[in-house]
């Protein structure tokens, strides 16, 4: 049993333990309050979206559709890897499941898997966070290792905030019997957040951070934005900085794509100009002080 994690607990256990946070406006409070209870929890459920898209299916994670409003779940997670923090509370994700499988995840005394679900009588809703990964789920869509393993340290990160072990971590079909997702196995899943469980957490502490360097960014704000549209230049490093960008609330969740374009740029002058500067030096290349700040406040070092 534990209290949920507040939104900036959830958000420091995600990125301790590695894991690349966009936080969307407005995430904070947007949930299902008054639609039941949010909590004592007790575990994570992986599920899948069955679309495609980043942009698509986190707008449809967010809004929901007329049968189940949104949001379908805490946080939906991309081929990439990246973590889109879409709610913050009760969300529309696991729905009514069997009751002997929450007893077994709060026990966490199963074996290779809990056992199989047989009716619907408890709300999961109330009791396990939702992760929603972009997969089609049709057996075919592939699983890249970046998204795996995002999803081992989401899980990992939230087990290790609350104390629990891997079998705190379930499968929406493991819930109940009307799911099949995800479409991969957990037994496997649960096996490598047992292995990360018993290490510390590889994403805390500054020599763990990743590096920005200056030079690529001012080149790819050079070269990105006058080119035809979605040219890249040092990719990695620009996606980082879009997602801190995005984090602040000044760029839209569309343009995080590694690409130096005039929103990035038009965001990223939004950026300096909180940092003090006006004129010429708010013009949306990045500085050293501008850049270094950004970059304490999002998780990376800013280099030469």
């Amino acid at each position: 049993m534990a209290t949920p994690l507040s939104a900036d607990a959830l958000v420091t256990a995600l990125r301790n333990e590695g894991v690349t946070v966009v936080e969307h406006d407005g995430w904070r409070s947007h949930n299902r309050a008054g639609h039941g209870a949010w909590g004592p929890v007790h575990g994570v459920i992986i599920h899948h979206t069955v679309t495609s898209g980043t942009s698509a299916s986190v707008s449809m994670c967010w809004s929901g559709y007329d049968e189940l409003p949104g949001p379908l779940c805490q946080g939906v997670i991309d081929k990439t890897g990246t973590v889109h923090l879409i709610g913050n509370g009760r969300a529309n994700h696991a729905g009514t499941g069997d009751g002997d499988v929450l007893d077994a995840v709060i026990a966490e005394n199963y074996g290779d898997a809990p056992p199989s679900p047989n009716e619907n009588d408890t709300d999961g809703n109330a009791r396990f966070y939702g992760f929603e990964c972009i997969n089609l789920g049709d057996g075919e869509d592939p699983w890249p290792a970046e998204q795996l393993d995002a999803i081992e340290r989401v899980s990992a990160a939230i087990c290790r905030a609350h104390g629990w072990t891997a079998k705190s971590v379930i499968g929406h079909k493991e819930w109940t019997d009307t799911k099949t997702d995800p479409s991969f196995g957990m037994p496997d899943l649960r096996d490598r957040i047992a292995d990360r469980l018993g290490s510390k957490p590889s994403g805390g502490g500054t020599d763990a951070q990743p590096a920005v360097s200056l030079a690529h960014v001012i080149a790819a704000a050079r070269t990105d934005a006058p080119a035809a549209q979605g040219h890249t230049t040092y990719k990695a490093e620009v996606l980082r900085v879009e997602q801190a960008l995005a984090a602040e609330g000044l760029l839209a969740s569309t343009w995080v794509d590694g690409s130096y374009g005039t929103k990035t740029a038009t965001a990223y002058a939004a950026w300096q100009r909180r940092c003090g500067y006006t004129g010429r030096d708010a013009d949306g290349i990045p500085g050293r002080n501008s850049l270094t700040a950004l970059g304490k406040r999002h998780g990376f070092t800013a280099t030469d």
